[in-house]
């Protein structure tokens, strides 16, 4: 598998796990629909989700 096949599979697996957390869990829907509208929130929720892609793609790579 190349590289880019694997963080394509990577990506999609990361929307369909928060897609079943929120299928699965209510309240998670819940959060993320407020942290939307209250922006007070919404600045960790994007901090959240940028280091779990910096983990996903880059904690693991070979250094050249």
């Amino acid at each position: 598998m190349s590289r880019q096949s694997i963080r394509a599979v990577a990506i999609i697996l990361s929307v369909l796990l928060i897609v079943a957390a929120c299928l699965f869990f209510p309240r998670a829907l819940f959060f993320v629909e407020r942290a939307a509208r209250e922006l007070r929130y919404l600045w960790w929720l994007v901090l959240m989700l940028a280091l779990g892609i910096w983990l996903t793609f880059f904690f693991g790579k070979p250094k050249q």
